[in-house]
């Protein structure tokens, strides 16, 4: 599927993440696609964001669980390849085209697991500043095991390691890795060949961002498959092409903000026109990422 094609299907699901009022939509004609890893650890792709998933004997372990509304074509999909019940879901942060389908797995007896700033957004709701209101969660969509750093699962012959980075997609963030099996979901501190949305409000920060990138980077090889949070599946190269994307778009605001530039200023000189070809979509544009790493950087 060419580029453009790939980011405007999904653009829809992630516009209905950011504005829950939308999130009434119909979403009958999604489908849930599977693609195998290897090792029992597999990617599903529906609407909102990836989900990674580990099946065998201890049962289904699952990374994010998007919408609601698309709990039973998830559970479907998971039955396909394996016969056993969900007993873990890990919200790599709160965002709920993540979390939307906590409460329908934690009713078929699945634990949530998350971040603990994940528990305290999902439990408070949140008002921002263009007008948008996310409601509090449900009690039975809250994460009833939380951590603050890291920690271990021993699970379907994996160690899987969950591990939080400090302020980048947002405070919450979960990455896991899956050591001997090579695979790392990153949830959305990775977009895969798009501008990133670094959430400000919940914590989010650029400096964040680009170091856990860097800190990824620093622990997988040419052999890793790396699970995005949007976009398609993607290789330690992917990665490394999008930090250095994130570097430049850095230095470029960063220099308009030591010369004293404002931020309307900087958005006018469309310091990023040359990149928006490859990496705009249409949630996040060459003036919205300018925007976010004028307000990210010009807060430090």
């Amino acid at each position: 599927m060419p580029k453009f094609f790939l980011k405007t299907a999904v653009v829809a699901a992630f516009v209905v993440s950011a504005a829950p009022a939308l999130a009434q939509r119909d979403f009958s004609d999604v489908e849930i696609k599977t693609t195998d890893l290897g090792a029992g650890v597999y990617m599903l792709e529906g609407a909102g964001g990836n989900i990674g998933l580990s099946v065998g004997e201890d049962g289904a372990f699952v990374i994010d669980d998007q919408f609601a509304p698309l709990a039973d074509k998830i559970v479907a999909a998971i039955a396909e390849v394996s016969d056993k019940p969900v007993e873990f879901v890990v919200n790599t942060h709160w965002h709920g085209d993540h979390t939307g389908g906590n409460e329908e797995m934690s009713d078929l007896g699945a634990h949530i697991v998350a971040h603990d700033n994940v528990r305290q957004r999902l439990k408070e709701g949140m008002s921002r500043d263009d007008g948008r209101v996310t409601p509090a969660a449900p009690e039975g969509a809250l994460p009833v095991i939380t951590f603050s750093h890291s920690m271990l699962f021993y699970w379907n012959g994996h160690d899987i390691r969950v591990w939080h980075p400090e302020n980048a997609h947002t405070d919450g963030d979960a990455i896991i890795f899956f050591k001997d099996a090579n695979i790392v979901h990153m949830g959305d501190v990775f977009f895969n060949g798009w501008y990133p949305y670094i959430d400000l409000e919940s914590g989010g920060d650029m400096d964040g961002y680009i170091s856990t990138h860097e800190k990824v980077l620093s622990k997988v090889d040419d052999e890793t498959r790396i699970i995005p949070g949007h976009g398609p599946l993607a290789s330690k190269a992917d990665l490394q092409n999008t930090v250095d994307m994130l570097k430049e778009v850095r230095v470029r605001v960063q220099r308009m903000i030591d010369d004293g530039m404002s931020e309307d200023e900087v958005v006018a000189a469309s310091p990023l026109a040359d990149l928006d070809d490859e990496w705009s979509w249409q949630f996040i544009n060459g003036e919205r990422m300018t925007r976010m790493a004028y307000r990210s950087l010009s807060t430090e």
